[in-house]
């Protein structure tokens, strides 16, 4: 079992929005997929609701006291695939989080304050000690902001995920009913953002040699 922390001091990133996504694309592909929602704001249960109990993947809202008994009955189940949505803050229960992880996604807007907020987030996730990658999330579609912003993130030693996720309204579409991008428009830019994320997270925390970019 591989567990995924989606993790960001930074309100707005896109973090609950990016785990849902993820987490429904890994159940696209076959694999069996618990969703915790650790936030306070509970935006995945609400999601959850509108989705529907029929539909994958199962989302849970739990204090992170329960994170390590939810870890273990999971993994006891023959779940594959945890994923973490975090608070957006860096206080000691979204650490205990991110170390539970085998690996920590970090989505940042390519904008100031975001990019202010990111030295933060990267400090927490070095105390943590578990690999990391830094995706830029709501991305305009053609602006030097996005090379700018790699460059901070580079300058404050985040490891930057390949793939760039744009802002899209596809993503807010699809989460009034409870659905996700490639639910919405299956042949979309979104969706294939989306599943080529999956795919760097996934090689990422099968991949060993991402322990030597903590």
């Amino acid at each position: 079992m591989k567990t995924l922390a989606v993790m960001s001091q930074k309100g707005g990133s896109g973090k609950s929005t990016l785990a849902l996504h993820l987490a429904v694309e890994a159940a696209a592909r076959g694999q069996t997929v618990l969703l915790l929602d650790l936030d306070p704001q509970g935006n995945l249960v609400g999601w959850a609701q509108r989705r529907g109990d029929e539909l994958p993947p199962d989302v849970d809202a739990i204090h992170v006291a329960k994170l390590k008994s939810e870890l273990a009955a999971a993994k006891a189940e023959g779940i594959n695939l945890v994923v973490l949505d975090t608070a957006p803050n860096a206080d000691r229960p979204s650490v205990q989080a991110a170390e539970a992880a085998d690996l920590i996604l970090v989505p940042c807007r390519p904008a100031q304050f975001d990019l202010d907020a990111i030295r933060a987030t990267l400090a927490t996730v070095r105390l943590t000690r578990r690999p990391h990658r830094v995706v830029l999330n709501a991305a305009p579609i053609r602006s030097r902001v996005v090379e700018e912003a790699i460059a901070v993130i580079k300058r404050e030693g985040g490891q930057i995920s390949p793939v760039i996720v744009r802002q899209r309204v596809a993503f807010q579409h699809c989460l009034t009913d409870g659905r996700t991008a490639g639910e919405f428009e299956p042949n979309g830019a979104a969706a294939q953002e989306v599943a080529d994320l999956h795919d760097d997270v996934m090689k990422c925390l099968h991949d060993d040699s991402t322990k030597d970019a903590m």
